[in-house]
């Protein structure tokens, strides 16, 4: 049976955990046996491992991954460090965005960028996506991977493509309207920045043909306030995508808008408990952990992505793939620790969005003395902050400074918002 085809992508998420886990070790010992020792990264890194394991059990075995593992040496190379092979064999170059960090570059090979392709079409089918479609993308088409992957796979499907690079807001909403788009893929962020473009232009989206929203990039698309305002706004429906450029597309959105399903016949998800650094329970606040079983070009091993998730497993329903409960909750770098309380900024966007005068949102973390201390500063329509710091205060039991921007003074984004500035140990 294809691995594209939907008849066997429904198989897979209706595997049973021990069906699913015998189809990861096959995978993950092809994997392996085809990079050891091929790869002088990981063949260092498993020297004193087992490189066939008889159980998922042993992959605990194996060393963790991480982003500074993979980054060139600076000395002038451009060669991530994970490269199973000479450049002749890679057919496709992208880069990291940079968000936590300098950027990694990605290489992919025809055989990794086909497997892009495959995992990609498990979003397709979380949103309903057929060939009759018309898909905007509304990306800058620049290295960042955005959605590459995205595009070829909309034309594996049959479904048209219109991108949206080199353009700005109002040309891209004059373009969906004049080619009858029905569906757009973009980040939260700049699904909402359409919306406020759309508004100053008398232009209503509700009318217009896009029925449908595929968001990545950011957590939004899985914060309940955020999709609330997408979907009203567009009267479309909201599927949320995660995926990493050193990692591949590994999570897509559940379809009664719970969270994010791991693409678990694709990548081995392990959740390591925040509190006691253990594998985590579930329902319990955790790091994601995953393991690429597709890639060997570039291969990714137990690869600490950051992330912060609560893993739900299921025993039955049509897709049995873990459910991250609200999607990724936020980074574990990103954490603020005011007064003894954890808190994430996609706490705060959830307040925030919540206001539909709020236009836009900046937050900046500074320490003072050994505490953090945290500024929100917002466009509101109302000019009202005193509310929104009064519900910040009920709803996460602390006094917040919120502070009034003057209008279109914050920054709009068209990939990645960065709304949160975080000035604590000298970090930009």
């Amino acid at each position: 049976m294809s691995h594209s085809s939907g008849e066997y992508r429904r198989r897979m998420e209706s595997l049973d955990r021990q069906a699913l886990a015998d189809h990861q070790l096959v995978k993950l010992n092809e994997l392996l046996a085809t990079i050891v020792p091929a790869n002088q990264f990981y063949t260092d890194k498993l020297a004193n491992c087992p490189t066939q394991l008889d159980s998922l059990e042993q992959l605990a075995e194996l060393p963790y991954t991480t982003k500074n593992e993979l980054l060139p040496d600076g000395a002038g190379h451009m060669m991530p460090a994970n490269l199973t092979w000479s450049l002749d064999r890679y057919v496709r170059y992208h880069q990291t965005s940079g968000t936590h960090g300098r950027p990694l570059p990605v290489f992919d090979t025809a055989d990794d960028w086909t497997w892009w392709v495959d995992c990609w079409q498990y979003v397709l089918d979380a949103a309903d996506f057929t060939p009759a479609d018309r898909a905007m993308l509304a990306f800058s088409f620049g290295p960042f991977i955005g959605f590459w992957s995205a595009r070829d796979a909309i034309a594996e499907r049959g479904g048209l493509s219109i991108p949206g690079g080199g353009m700005n807001s109002l040309a891209r909403l004059d373009l969906l309207q004049r080619t009858g788009t029905t569906s757009m893929f973009c980040t939260p962020t700049y699904a909402l920045h359409l919306v406020e473009v759309a508004e100053e232009h008398n232009i209503n989206l509700a009318h217009c043909e896009v029925n449908k929203i595929v968001v990545a990039g950011e957590p939004g698309g899985s914060i309940p306030a955020v999709r609330e305002r997408i979907e009203t706004a567009w009267n479309a429906r909201i599927t949320d995508h995660s995926g990493a450029s050193e990692v591949g597309p590994w999570g897509y959105g559940d379809r009664n808008q719970r969270g994010l399903h791991v693409l678990e016949s694709e990548f081995i998800a392990e959740f390591i408990s925040l509190e006691s650094g253990k594998p985590a329970s579930e329902g319990e606040l955790s790091l994601l952990i995953l393991t690429s079983l597709g890639r060997a070009g570039m291969p990714i091993l137990r690869y600490h992505t950051g992330d912060l998730v609560r893993p739900i497993w299921q025993d039955d329903g049509a897709n049995r793939f873990v459910l991250l409960e609200g999607g990724v909750l936020g980074r574990a770098d990103d954490m603020l620790v005011i007064r003894g309380m954890n808190i994430y900024p996609s706490s705060i966007e959830q307040i925030l969005r919540s206001f539909p005068e709020v236009v836009e949102y900046r937050l900046t973390a500074r320490k003072r003395g050994e505490m953090d201390e945290l500024v929100i500063e917002v466009e509101d329509h109302l000019r009202e902050p005193d509310r929104i710091a009064k519900e910040l205060q009920l709803r996460l039991g602390l006094k917040v400074d919120v502070r009034l921007a003057p209008t279109m003074s914050l920054p709009r984004f068209e990939g990645k918002g960065k709304r949160f500035v975080d000035l604590r140990k000298g970090k930009q």
